[in-house]
């Protein structure tokens, strides 16, 4: 075998490529700044094709988070790293960079940027015909989420003004460090962090592919000198945040040019978001838009520049001191669903019953081993043959999903049996779960957890209790507790 070698270890960067220029804006270590940014985001590195594949369980469908692009198609998988590190990880087909000296270039040049409203590119691979991008995990979804597809509850206007106001200080450090072409700016390129702070994907300053010239939005929403030219300017970047202001405004992603009709109309009441039920200030909302119609000017040299979008909304924060998440009614610290889970693990995530009941079900008793055999070296009684006879009934309860009497045989077999089961603690558990009795599922799957301590289906089901309980947080971590004993039996096997 040849010796390995990183591709960026020889790198000459050309003085025309704005990656190889001095940083001028730098975090201030005096005030802590950089070290709270290498904490949260690594210095960038090359990853070997095996540790992201790896990371992303083999590149499983159920790990993919996003996939889009015609002309230069991509997918995004959800990855964790082996020091627990989540990241997305967005691999491109071959015929997007065919060179992979210079998809390496480019990367390395955008993984040098480093601040707090980026999605921080962390590292990169480009090993034969794969290549792959590394950023940071954002755990609470797209702009695009929360604007059009939201469940509970509209995104309240002053969490909409810092969407604004944030992705234009993102914009701003990307202009300082001389990166200033971002690529398709939209709503899918603002993610939600784990506090719930909006920022600005990196991944918008890689070209979509070699020449750059792929453009994945739907063409009315293209910047006027793309569609005449096919490229991207410093000033198409003005435009396409002011397709983003009419997102935000509107709650829907309507063409710019028929928000300037309304515009120019003075009918601005039809553009606002009627979901908002007007809780906002209306002058607030008069200078959005008017931002809006300027970004959207047809000749870019009327658009004006980035400094002129902040000094337009930094003013219209109202409640700085609010945390996002507390804005947007997001739990505090949300942790993220571990990558290894297994189906029950899953199930138990996304609070699919029907599953879990399916797969306790098909597991039976097999993680008790010896735990059946052991009735056949004892005296045959009475006894054994009414606990026997009290399990079947148990079991077969359980498996017609009659609960009520579940518990009811599940209680005396407890009751009878010599040694505690895991499994039938495990039942009992689920069994209370459906007859609405989370607290006593919590001490049953406890229970299990003493019987077997490293047993994954206990912490599942603990965490389902928790779930039910409104213990978010708690079910999160005993998710990631029951993964990672997952993980240490799936490696045990293998070795």
């Amino acid at each position: 075998m040849g010796c390995l070698h990183s591709k960026t270890t020889h790198l000459h960067l050309s003085p025309d490529d704005p990656s190889s220029l001095p940083d001028t804006h730098k975090p201030d270590p005096a005030n802590g700044d950089q070290a709270e940014l290498e904490a949260q985001a690594p210095m960038f590195k090359e990853y070997s094709l095996d540790e992201l594949r790896k990371a992303t369980n083999g590149f499983s469908s159920e790990c993919i988070v996003s996939e889009s692009g015609e002309k230069a198609p991509n997918v995004v998988y959800r990855g964790k790293l082996d020091n627990n590190r989540l990241v997305a990880v967005k691999r491109f087909s071959k015929q997007s960079w065919p060179d992979a000296q210079q998809f390496v270039v480019e990367a390395v040049g955008v993984g040098k940027l480093r601040h707090k409203r980026l999605v921080n590119l962390v590292g990169c691979c480009a090993e034969g015909d794969e290549r792959l991008l590394v950023a940071e995990y954002m755990p609470n979804d797209t702009l695009s989420k929360h604007l059009f597809h939201w469940d509970k509850k509209p995104l309240p206007w002053e969490m909409r003004v810092r969407v604004a106001y944030y992705i234009a200080q993102a914009l701003d450090h990307c202009n300082i460090e001389n990166r200033k072409i971002y690529h398709d700016l939209n709503a899918y390129r603002v993610l939600f962090d784990e506090d719930g702070d909006p920022c600005l994907s990196t991944f918008g300053l890689m070209k979509n592919s070699r020449d750059g010239k792929s453009y994945s939005t739907n063409l009315a929403y293209t910047p006027p000198e793309f569609l005449r030219t096919g490229r991207v300017i410093p000033e198409s970047v003005i435009y396409s945040y002011g397709t983003v202001l009419l997102d935000l405004l509107s709650g829907k992603h309507i063409p710019p040019s028929h928000a300037l009709d309304l515009i120019r109309e003075k009918n601005v009441l039809l553009l606002m978001d009627s979901s908002l039920e007007g809780q906002y200030v209306n002058d607030d909302a008069t200078k959005l838009v008017e931002l809006a119609s300027k970004c959207l000017q047809s000749e870019a040299r009327d658009r004006g520049d980035i400094k002129f979008l902040l000094t337009v909304v930094a003013p219209l924060q109202k409640q700085k001191e609010a945390a996002s998440h507390v804005l947007m009614g997001l739990p505090r610290n949300t942790v993220v669903v571990p990558t290894m889970l297994s189906p029950l693990g899953k199930a138990c995530a996304r609070m699919d019953l029907t599953a879990v009941h399916d797969i306790l079900l098909k597991t039976g008793y097999k993680d008790e081993e010896g735990a059946e055999n052991e009735l056949s070296f004892q005296e045959w009684t009475q006894q054994v043959q009414d606990m026997l006879n009290t399990k079947k009934f148990g079991d077969i309860a359980f498996r017609d999903k009659d609960f009520k009497n579940a518990i009811e045989y599940y209680s005396k077999l407890v009751a009878m049996m010599s040694g505690p089961s895991a499994t039938v603690f495990a039942r009992r558990a689920f069994s209370y779960l459906m007859n609405g009795q989370a607290e006593l599922a919590l001490r049953d799957a406890m229970q299990a957890q003493v019987c077997i301590p490293e047993w994954p289906t206990a912490f599942y089901l603990q965490a389902l209790a928790l779930s039910k309980l409104g213990m978010e947080t708690d079910a999160r971590d005993m998710l990631n507790d029951g993964a990672a004993f997952e993980a240490n039996r799936h490696n045990t096997w293998r070795s």
